[in-house]
This record gives C-alpha cells, structure tokens and sequence, in this order.
C-alpha cells in the first residue's frame, strides 16, 4: 500500500478573510493585522483594486481614517508577481477582484505566505458577492464583523443601498449606504418597491 510521505519543516501559509457589511470594521481590522505583522519584522506587501479611489488612489483607509499604505492592482494575478519576497500579503476591498483571486490566494498559501483578505460578503442585493463565496470556501480563518444598524440598533449584516442605482458595484460611503440588520434591510426594500410600484402606475 502506498503511504504518502509526511513532509517535514514546510514553510505553511494560510488564508485569513475578514467580511461583513459595510461601515462594520474590515479594513480597520485588516490594517490591525498588517501593522502588527510588521511590528514582527514580517515582509509584508498590502494590495487593493485601481478601481476602488474613494479615499485615496494609494492609500488603503478606514472609515475612521486609519490608514496603511497600499499598491492599487488591476487583476488578481499580479499578486502573484508581487509578493515573491513576503511573508504577509493583505488584500483589500476583495469584492472587486475577479473571479481567479480565490486560487491565486491558495498559490501565494502554498508558497508559505500568510494571505488577509477584507472584503464584502453581500452585494446591496443581499447577495454573494464576487469571488468572496469560493475565498471564504478555501480560507483556514474566517471572521465576521458586524455593523449597527442604522434603525433599530440591532446587528447589522446587510449593506442598504440608499440611492437608486441598480448596477452591482457602485463605490460610495455614507451618503450612498448605511449598515442594517436583516430585518430592516427588508422592510426597507419593501418600501422601496412599492414607491417605484407607485411611480410605474
């Protein structure tokens, strides 16, 4: 019979996911992570999508203004070129990427690199959104955050969004979202049904 053998002394890399809704803490979570890793005197290169420049086009920031500096990338597969020398890659804003960061993500894991993705779990849909489901599908670690709703006080999961664009993604902050749990998510979507219901008739 044949035994696989048992490798010892591997360099082991693993995948780490932080999600939830928007305004819930994930990108001030993932900066917490990164600057203590780099406390430990770890190599650590930190990415973000070109797409996303709400606040700066470099710079990855919290919405409590905390801040990390970052390399805005088109592509997953450039983190791949990128992070020959790290031990820490953290990605931001993971939603955005495509569909190929979950196996590019288990690469950099199998090359001994510790992987911290932050992202969206749902679209304003209530709905998977981009390739976080197959990350969070691969990920050792996963942590949940959570918001508060805006309503009624309650955790919130869900990112309501308060302007009537219908397209998936849509960069924006307070003035175009705000964080609700489940419930008030749905009523909210009630009402905005039946006011564009209205407004057909």
């Amino acid at each position: 019979m044949f035994l696989e053998p048992h490798f010892k002394n591997q360099r082991s890399g693993w995948i780490e996911v932080i999600c939830g809704s928007m305004f819930s803490g994930k990108t001030e979570e993932l900066i917490r992570r990164l600057k203590r890793a780099r406390i430990a005197n770890q190599r650590v290169e930190i990415f973000k999508p070109k797409i996303d420049t709400r606040y700066d086009e470099s710079e990855i920031v919290s919405h409590d203004r905390n801040q990390i500096t970052s390399t805005p990338i088109d592509n997953s597969k450039a983190l791949l070129m990128l992070t020959q020398n790290a031990d820490v890659v953290g990605v931001d804003e993971a939603q955005f990427f495509d569909s190929d960061l979950p196996e590019v993500c288990e690469e950099l894991a199998l090359r001994g690199i510790r992987v911290i993705a932050a992202g969206l779990d749902m679209d304003f849909r209530g709905k998977p959104f981009g390739p976080m489901p197959d990350l969070l599908a691969v990920a050792e670690y996963i942590t949940k955050v959570h918001a508060i709703c805006q309503h009624c006080g309650n955790l919130a999961t869900h990112s309501y969004r308060l302007t009537t664009d219908d397209a998936t993604v849509v960069l924006g902050e307070k003035e175009s979202y705000e964080p609700r749990c489940r419930t008030c998510y749905q009523m909210g979507n009630i009402i905005h049904f039946n006011q564009k219901e209205k407004v057909v008739k």
